[in-house]
């Protein structure tokens, strides 16, 4: 890794010198734009709008639209003029629990390196930080802006996280949270039960960017001449679910189906989250029984398949039934 920055951890009377590496890498396969015919490279000119002429970058500026077709432009110095703390430092400006933390609020992750004779001031740091169970509040200026930021261990090194300003977190302004929708307690207890059947450890390395390793079997097989395989469909989103509740029962039982787990009411003790389901499921069975009740005659011929031996009896008393009712009718 190459460092990026040179600087100090101030706090107190303490100042550690440090580097600072990025700590994260982006892994996305990227393309240039080329032209369809040939595989040429599209470039694209840096033009000036007003005169048309090709401007290099030791003339170009920043420049504020003021709107109206106003604009400020600002060169570079007017940026070495602002007021920023100092370039080299990162200031500790308080320590606090890290649950304290919106995770919202976290931006870039660098790597904190000591240097020279800085190693024993930083591993103090480091123990404290950990015995301490806090992280670092610290402001820090990197390419000429002024950030907030933590300081935290992380595989036994600082980590310096850069972190969104207060007021750049937008505030959700949706319809849906004013209205007036009631949760079932059945369903949240339902809801509450798939939740617990899929609970687990987050281990980081367990999941992989499927898209990005099917993409690079693509190009591969471009480049060596050879088919592309069709990667084994995914599994089809369910629809939209009409019976909530339904949808969580069936959902918590394939959860455990996937642990191996035995499904519910297996002689498990009874739970509220189980008594409340096992009653909706007696209240269901209680109204099926009704209503298929009245159309039971219509089965009858059915069943008179499977016991053919016993049914015949019964046919055969229909039989001289009919039989003496018509005897009668044809001497009339």
């Amino acid at each position: 890794m190459r460092a990026i920055w040179k600087g100090a951890v101030s706090f107190g009377l303490v100042s550690i010198a440090v580097k600072l590496y990025s700590a994260t890498e982006e892994k996305d396969i990227r393309f240039h734009q080329v032209h369809r015919a040939d595989g040429g490279r599209i470039r694209y000119k840096r033009t000036c709008q007003v005169c048309g002429e090709e401007v290099s970058y030791d003339d170009i500026a920043k420049g504020y639209d003021l709107g109206g077709g106003e604009m400020v432009i600002l060169t570079d110095e007017d940026f070495a003029e602002l007021p920023l703390s100092t370039s080299h430092a990162i200031d500790v400006l308080e320590f606090v629990p890290a649950e304290q933390v919106d995770p919202i609020l976290y931006n870039k992750a660098y790597f904190l390196e000591p240097e020279g004779t800085a190693t024993k001031p930083y591993l103090l740091l480091r123990n404290a930080l950990t015995d301490s169970e806090r992280v670092a509040i610290v402001k820090v200026a990197l390419r000429q802006r002024e950030q907030l930021a933590t300081l935290r261990v992380r595989d036994g090194v600082l980590l310096l996280n850069t972190m969104l300003w207060p007021d750049e977190i937008r505030k959700p302004d949706f319809g849906f949270l004013d209205e007036d929708l009631k949760i079932r307690p059945p369903e949240l207890a339902m809801a509450t039960s798939l939740i617990d059947s899929m609970a687990g450890d987050f281990h980081p390395d367990e999941f992989t960017d499927d898209y990005r390793a099917a993409l690079q079997e693509v190009i591969d097989a471009k480049v060596e001449g050879r088919e592309v395989v069709q990667p084994e469909e995914a599994e089809e989103a369910p629809a939209a679910a009409v019976d909530l509740m339904a949808a969580l029962k069936a959902s918590v039982e394939r959860a455990r189906a996937a642990r191996g787990e035995a499904p519910a009411g297996g002689g498990a003790e009874p739970t509220p989250i189980s008594s409340a389901r096992s009653a909706q499921k007696k209240a269901a069975e209680k109204k099926a029984a009704k209503t298929p009740a009245k159309k039971a005659p219509a089965k009858k011929p059915a069943e008179k398949k499977t016991t053919a031996k016993k049914a015949q009896p019964a046919k055969k008393t229909a039989e001289k039934k009919t039989t003496k009712k018509a005897t009668p009718r044809k001497s009339a």
